[in-house]
């Protein structure tokens, strides 16, 4: 499999289709940006499939009118290390003059950002062509693309750059569908070798734009905070209750709070809120099967105003 071949396929899927998904490419110093949500309006489908291309066409994405009368996205996939960790993370921050924005996607392997990653997961991969995502209110500057183009080893040409804004459809629909991801962010975190989870599906409210980027980042946040759940079929023997935020001392409040109140800053917040509402469990060769977390839909109804 090459994550960043399947990734393009998609991204170009998604331009063949370009109005009934309300995307649109925009050509900047010869990379394809595929704007799903900076000036283009953007749609259900074409957050289902900013997500697929993130995790490199490895997750099968698909939603539902659930609690609260909210969207729910859902996600699986069977290669969750690589998918969520190896690709849909946001791992490489990029930087330029008036720019700066976390990019996810396969283009990432490439780029070896970070390099640890991918000394830890034992994945590399090359490719002609490449992709990246970035969360973003306006569009990166030739400069930004030639620095991305370039750390993927590939030529402007060959590079597509989904984009969406926090404030938009897509920007909603792609940070719910990190809860898996950041599951196996969080198990890294505490230790364990995420290449011990086989199979991962997870799900979380799609939150609706009730304000702009920052007022977003917070709401989007809380989704998967106090809206998500995930499964994990792994072979370790994991201590699950260490894994949702639950667990957090930041538990209990809308992120915008939590955010306020350390002064803007993530660091002086408890990383332990960074993980799913709930999670289970399966090992099934020992047979265990543990629960931790709960969803908590007072935070999200308070969360989105309602």
């Amino acid at each position: 499999m090459n994550l960043n071949e399947e990734a393009v396929k998609i991204a170009e899927n998604m331009l063949a289709e370009d109005e009934r998904l309300r995307v649109k490419a925009v050509t900047i110093g010869g990379a394809t940006v595929v704007d799903c949500g900076v000036k283009a309006e953007g749609s259900f489908e074409a957050g289902r499939l900013f997500i697929q291309a993130c995790m490199g066409g490895l997750a099968e994405v698909d939603f539902r009118l659930g609690e609260l009368g909210l969207p729910w996205v859902q996600v699986a996939t069977s290669h969750p290390a690589v998918a969520c960790i190896g690709a849909q993370k946001a791992g490489w921050m990029i930087k330029g003059k008036d720019f700066t924005a976390l990019a996810s996607g396969p283009g990432r392997i490439l780029a070896g950002k970070p390099r640890e990653t991918y000394d830890k997961l034992g994945y590399r991969e090359e490719a002609g062509e490449a992709l990246v995502a970035l969360e973003a209110a306006r569009y990166p500057t030739e400069d930004v693309v030639k620095e991305v183009a370039e750390g993927c080893g590939v030529e402007a040409g060959d590079l597509y750059i989904l984009m969406a804004r926090t404030a938009s459809i897509v920007g909603s629909v792609q940070v719910s569908g990190r809860a898996a991801e950041t599951a196996l962010y969080r198990i890294d975190k505490l230790g364990y070798d995420v290449g011990d989870v086989g199979h991962v599906m997870a799900e979380a409210p799609v939150a609706p734009v009730v304000g702009g980027d920052a007022k977003m980042m917070g709401v989007s946040n809380d989704m998967i905070i106090y809206g998500s759940r995930v499964y994990l079929s792994t072979r370790a023997e994991l201590e699950v209750q260490d894994i949702p935020s639950t667990g957090s001392s930041a538990y209990g409040k809308p992120f915008g709070e939590i955010f306020k109140e350390a002064g803007y800053d993530f660091y002086k917040i408890d990383q332990g809120i960074f993980a799913p509402a709930e999670v289970c469990v399966n090992n099934p060769a020992s047979g265990m099967l543990k629960k931790a977390g709960r969803v908590n839909l007072d935070v999200v109804r308070r969360s989105v105003g309602l």
